[in-house]
């Protein structure tokens, strides 16, 4: 059997019991290392569950499945996973690897940050398409996840922004070697994720002037209201609204982190309960 297991958002102890059981009866147990991590590091979740953990990188998970599925017709093999099983499309192509190899399957869901993102009070049925917001470099600058915030706010709804991480990346040198190296772990902050979207804006500004110097209704300014978290789910949690400007000079400390655009027609339900969070300008919404 091939278990793919949802580990939840803070520590060792998310895990459901249904998980745990499982992870303690199997006979190899992976852990996903490059689309999320836990805040707790893999020894203490060893020492939770009482297993050994193989580390599974993208490369192994991308391009040696196959090493992943080995005898799992025949013995129990735990694929673990910081959030839910469903949480990047990654996983779901694992697990219709396995069907194609006729082993049988089973998910064990868990809390993600699609749902958590809740914990700041904008309600859930109000979020629009999720987007990713990709580190940039000196010749890569794609921007088109912005669109994607716009025809939300035209559809009045909220935006979350999910900022990339990068974990054993190699290097550019060393994909030319036979020897990989990689990169040092990097994280997106939500001041680098406010820096970038700042710098669309300013884009956008001079390519699409607004008419006669009035705002468009649906497009991000450097004053929009917007929502920045820290560690979901972990009791280090941080959350704070305040403008996209403001955004940039924020340290909401280590990662995980993510960053939410609202709506501009927030539920007074929704603006009392950010309220807690930051001084909330009217104006910004």
């Amino acid at each position: 059997m091939f278990y793919i297991i949802g580990l939840g958002l803070g520590d060792p102890e998310d895990i459901t019991v249904k998980g745990l059981n499982i992870i303690r009866e199997c006979d190899r147990v992976y852990l996903e290392s490059y689309t999320s991590v836990l805040c707790c590091g893999q020894e203490k979740l060893e020492a939770f569950y009482g297993k050994k953990l193989i580390l599974a990188d993208r490369e192994m998970v991308e391009q040696r499945a196959d090493e992943i599925l080995e005898s799992a017709e025949s013995v129990s093999v735990a694929f673990l996973v910081v959030g839910d099983p469903f949480g990047a499309t990654t996983h779901t192509d694992l697990m219709l690897r396995a069907k194609e190899k006729g082993i049988k399957t089973s998910i064990i869901h868990n809390a993600s940050i699609m749902n958590a993102v809740g914990c700041c009070g904008l309600q859930l049925y109000h979020f629009g398409e999720t987007v990713s917001i990709p580190y940039w470099d000196e010749n890569w600058k794609p921007d088109s996840f912005y669109d994607k915030i716009v025809a939300n706010l035209k559809h009045g709804l909220h935006t979350l922004c999910l900022l990339d991480i990068k974990v054993k990346e190699p290097t550019l040198e060393s994909l030319m070697k036979k020897k990989r190296e990689y990169m040092p772990p990097r994280f997106m902050s939500v001041s680098e994720a406010a820096d970038q979207l700042l710098q669309i804006v300013a884009k956008k500004s001079q390519k699409e002037p607004a008419a006669d110097g009035q705002r468009g209704e649906h497009k991000l300014y450097e004053n929009t209201l917007v929502v920045g978290l820290a560690r979901v789910g972990h009791e280090t949690q941080q959350i704070l609204a305040c403008s996209l400007s403001e955004m940039k000079s924020v340290d909401l400390g280590p990662p995980l982190h993510s960053l939410i655009i609202p709506n501009g027609q927030l539920h007074p339900l929704e603006v009392e309960f950010l309220q807690q969070f930051g001084e909330l300008n009217q104006q910004k919404m």
